[in-house]
């Protein structure tokens, strides 16, 4: 089999840096959904642990009761997952970029997604921009902004929670603390504590 030469590009159609861009822009969709798929085998597996039934997360995850039982015997083989602590107050760097990343979806919400932090809040949500320090140095900054710059608008709770979450990323506990979950399970659970200790459980 022989095979021909590539085609000059027509004139007028896209540039390699055209392309590029287009094909990075997909291999990031196809990277967030595969990061999406383990997340959600992670929290299959917690919720198992923690004796929900399997009937339960199937209808929850809209997947089948036998594909929920693979899911939960393959991440799980016979050692029940420790059950991850949900109160707010934690000290562990991913709580508290989950947290972060919450109120950072709050002020969003609050300002009609005409905030500054709105497009990286949904970039990290989605999976699109992963949680590396500089990414979350740049969420700061920009909630940071929004609050200052819209103080007569957000409610004082937000400008609060972030003093606190902002405190414990600046100065991180004294000792590590064993914590269970991994930090994308614990991001995603302290993110969801988070929007409902801020919207009073809406």
């Amino acid at each position: 089999m022989t095979y021909e030469a590539d085609p000059p590009h027509h004139p007028g159609f896209l540039t390699e840096e055209q392309a590029a861009r287009m094909f990075a822009g997909m291999n990031e969709v196809i990277r967030a959904g595969e990061e999406t798929r383990r997340l959600r085998s992670e929290m299959i597996t917690l919720f198992a642990g923690l004796g929900w039934t399997q009937e339960t997360i199937a209808r929850l995850t809209g997947m089948s009761q036998p594909a929920v039982s693979k899911q939960v015997t393959k991440d799980r083989p016979g050692k029940p997952a420790l059950p991850p602590d949900v109160a707010l107050d934690q000290h562990d760097t991913a709580w508290l970029e989950g947290r972060l990343w919450g109120l950072a979806e709050e002020i969003s919400e609050n300002l009609h997604d005409d905030a500054h932090c709105t497009r990286l809040a949904d970039a990290l949500g989605r999976g699109r921009k992963g949680f590396t320090p500089r990414n979350v140095d740049a969420l700061r900054r920009l909630v940071e902004q929004d609050l200052t710059e819209h103080r007569t608008d957000l409610p004082g709770s937000l400008r609060s929670t972030y003093d606190v979450i902002s405190r414990g990323l600046d100065v991180p506990a004294g000792e590590a603390v064993a914590v269970a979950g991994s930090a994308r399970v614990r991001r995603t659970l302290a993110h969801r504590v988070q929007r409902d200790r801020l919207s009073g459980g809406r």
